[in-house]
């Protein structure tokens, strides 16, 4: 059944995407363009409704007062396909530093542009980089939120944090508080898999790290409160839901916790 569950989910999903951006383009790139954003949102719920309806796994959203006003810097760990739209219902007017490569998508990369994202050459230096911040203090001062995956790219539930450093020169630069946020979609949505587990997981948005911290300290309160947050979550999560199959990066974490709890 879960193998069943998948392929339908899979094929919804894809479908949904292709179908909500081609019928609802005239409405999306003719109204203004914050008013547009409900599309991609209104997307996003209508994903969340798959996969209770059809996979059987739900979520519970925390800490919705922890999310300041104006602009900040949204800092989720990234685990999954899932937590990179998972949260745009709740967020006011979201901005993405993304790879130059997705603007070229057909159709795609359209929506991407009417939304004023930031593409970026993943291996640009130097003046490159002064242009992508130059336009991120924009999108700032606009009061927009800036989503940043701290550890780049997605990594297994439970693997050793692996956190680049590029995030604390970002916080430096644009002066913004930087708000964490602990979850597990990896468990029930793995990455580089088709697999789709049915269960139940907490997404925690943490208390933001105030702004004018030195950069240096910033960074390890990051990782420590995002960590921390995390490994209970983990506990949390695998003690209610048996049924999921933990990667071993999840396993061998779980080894780890228990040997410092008894030591």
């Amino acid at each position: 059944m879960i193998i069943l569950r998948s392929i339908v989910f899979n094929t919804l999903f894809y479908a949904n995407l292709v179908l909500q951006m081609i019928v609802l383009s005239p409405y999306y790139f003719f109204a203004p363009r914050k008013k547009a954003f409900a599309i991609p949102k209104n997307w996003a719920r209508s994903n969340h409704w798959l996969m209770e309806k059809v996979v059987g796994t739900t979520f519970t959203l925390e800490g919705l007062e922890n999310i300041p006003d104006g602009g900040y810097i949204l800092a989720p760990k990234h685990q999954s396909l899932w937590d990179t739209y998972a949260l745009l219902p709740w967020l006011d007017d979201p901005v993405y530093i993304l790879k130059r490569e997705l603007m070229w998508i057909p159709i795609f990369g359209w929506y991407v542009a009417r939304q004023k994202m930031i593409p970026v050459d993943r291996g640009a230096r130097g003046k490159v980089m002064v242009k992508v911040m130059d336009r991120a203090k924009q999108e700032m001062a606009a009061g927009r939120q800036l989503i940043i995956y701290p550890e780049g790219t997605r990594r297994a539930a439970g693997a050793e944090p692996a956190y680049k450093y590029g995030i604390a020169r970002i916080y430096r630069d644009l002066g913004v508080p930087v708000v964490p946020v602990a979850m597990h979609p990896g468990l029930f949505w793995p990455r580089r898999k088709f697999l789709r587990f049915p269960g139940h997981f907490k997404v925690k948005i943490l208390p933001p790290i105030e702004a004018g911290l030195d950069p240096d300290v910033f960074y390890e309160t990051l990782i420590e409160r995002l960590e921390k947050a995390s490994d209970e979550l983990l506990i949390e999560t695998v003690h209610d839901n048996p049924q999921v199959p933990l990667p071993p990066t999840a396993v061998q974490r779980l080894k780890e916790l228990q040997a410092e709890k008894t030591a």
